[in-house]
């Protein structure tokens, strides 16, 4: 019997606008594997309910993932959550952005056993956090709703002035000692440097 997550999906944010790359981040590969099939693969030893939110649908749909168009037009992450959050059956997401070919399965498990009595669970590499790799209740929605709408769209602020259970540097490291869950592909430059060999070697 595969060990998921209680109470809740697995999401992948598919809907940055990709303007400094020449493909589709989604769609590098890494070691002869996409990034996007990458992450599907662990998430689905993690969630019995997994979603994909992206406004270009037809890219994604030979994966055969359940797809969510952003419920509002408004681009921003906090747009893509709450999308997640509305369209869930369970009480919390687990989010995900496309462009991270590294994400580590121990972590994920790892922080979603720290959701008890929290609103949110979010890392922090150091004293950064990482909305983009995080789990988010849907007691957050009426807040999230109303901060979509006053402009104040930027997770991290959001936050702040919520019960979170931070995950720190040195948790991160006890399991993902390289901290590579965190790495985005976001330039070709990016893709040279994590892409090649050897670039990821532990501290």
């Amino acid at each position: 019997m595969t060990d998921f997550l209680k109470d809740c999906s697995g999401i992948i944010l598919a809907g940055g606008e990709n303007r400094r790359m020449p493909v589709l981040k989604a769609f590098i590969e890494v070691d002869g594997e996409k990034i996007i099939e990458r992450n599907l693969r662990i998430m689905r030893k993690l969630f019995n309910e997994i979603f994909i939110v992206t406004n270009q649908p037809e890219n994604y749909l030979y994966l055969g993932v359940p797809l969510l168009g952003d419920i509002y037009n408004v681009r921003s992450p906090m747009t893509g959550v709450i999308t997640s959050l509305l369209n869930s059956s369970k009480h919390w997401v687990f989010i995900s952005a496309c462009d991270m070919p590294f994400i580590d399965e121990k972590l994920i498990r790892y922080m979603g056993a720290k959701r008890n009595n929290y609103d949110a669970v979010a890392p922090v590499l150091k004293g950064k956090t990482e909305p983009l790799f995080a789990f988010y209740s849907s007691r957050l929605i009426p807040d999230m709703d109303k901060a979509i709408f006053s402009g104040k769209r930027g997770l991290k602020a959001f936050l702040n002035k919520k019960k979170v259970q931070y995950i720190t540097t040195k948790e991160i490291k006890r399991i993902d000692s390289a901290a590579k869950s965190f790495i985005n592909i976001n330039t070709p430059e990016d893709m040279k440097f994590y892409l090649r060999s050897g670039a990821l070697q532990e501290d």
